[in-house]
């Protein structure tokens, strides 16, 4: 819509002498004026009504991300009225491989965080993701990586190397958090700040699910990375987990140096 026609839709505009584009246009708006809106209800063109129908579908749709948003950072919003102030979400990518590292982020948003839509990482498309790492790295008073290799995961045990991963990414925050809220697990050698464990907090904390979406896209390049280093297990597809395509690598080349060696079936073809 033109600047022109913008002007010519006000609440004395007869609805009915204006193109189905125009109305179209002005719905399209991000605030269009509730009483225009109204008088567009009244029109009985199909074009009208098809337009309106989608308009609502929309705003519908849009109210129901706003409230999912408020429902994720009603825990941090709790914890800052209780005085913290740089509460930071951390959660782990990668525990399930055969090969790569195991990657965790950590994430400290700010109280008046633009109402960005951060879901579960595993949910969203790589363009989606790639699109709310740009918000988290605009937004975000810090974001960090904590990351253990397959090597130090086979040194250890996962579970440990998931925990060392994200008290690495959560002391490279700055400033350092006043209070940690994790995704499932507990790490009793973090002793800097209080901290919280919730299961399914990717989907529940809006913080963590901000930290599940930046480790997730970070690791997601890595392997990428990786496919050009040891062709032929389709790490740029499969991230490392024990897909066919990955199986059947294993089964002809033997694991790289970048598999879990200690991990069923890749010990079976040391």
């Amino acid at each position: 819509m033109t600047d022109q026609d913008q002007l010519l839709i006000t609440s004395a505009t007869d609805i009915h002498t204006l193109k189905i584009s125009q109305v179209k246009a002005y719905l399209a708006q991000p605030h269009p004026d509730a009483t225009i809106v109204a008088q567009m209800r009244l029109d009985e063109r199909k074009g009208v009504q098809a337009a309106l129908n989608k308009f609502d579908k929309a705003r519908v749709k849009q109210e129901a991300i706003q409230a999912k948003i408020a429902d994720l950072r009603s825990l941090e919003a709790d914890l800052r009225s209780q005085g913290y102030q740089y509460i930071a979400g951390v959660d782990e990518v990668g525990r399930g491989p055969l090969a790569g590292p195991v990657v965790t982020g950590a994430v400290i948003l700010p109280a008046d965080m633009p109402a960005v839509y951060f879901n579960d990482s595993k949910q969203l498309s790589h363009a989606k993701r790639k699109a709310l790492v740009a918000d988290i790295e605009k937004y975000a008073i810090s974001y960090t990586i904590g990351i253990q290799t397959a090597e130090e995961i086979d040194a250890s045990n996962i579970l440990l190397a998931t925990k060392n991963a994200m008290v690495q990414a959560l002391d490279k925050l700055t400033p350092n958090p006043d209070y940690v809220l994790i995704d499932a697990v507990k790490l009793d050698q973090y002793t800097k700040a209080p901290q919280m464990s919730i299961i399914k907090g990717d989907a529940k904390v809006y913080a963590i699910a901000a930290a599940s979406i930046y480790a997730k896209e970070y690791r997601d390049r890595l392997m990428a990375e990786y496919a050009d280093l040891y062709p032929g297990y389709g790490f740029e597809v499969n991230a490392g987990y024990g897909t066919k395509q990955h199986l059947e690598g294993l089964e002809k080349l033997g694991p790289s140096p970048i598999h879990r060696k200690t991990f069923a079936p890749v010990k079976n073809y040391l």
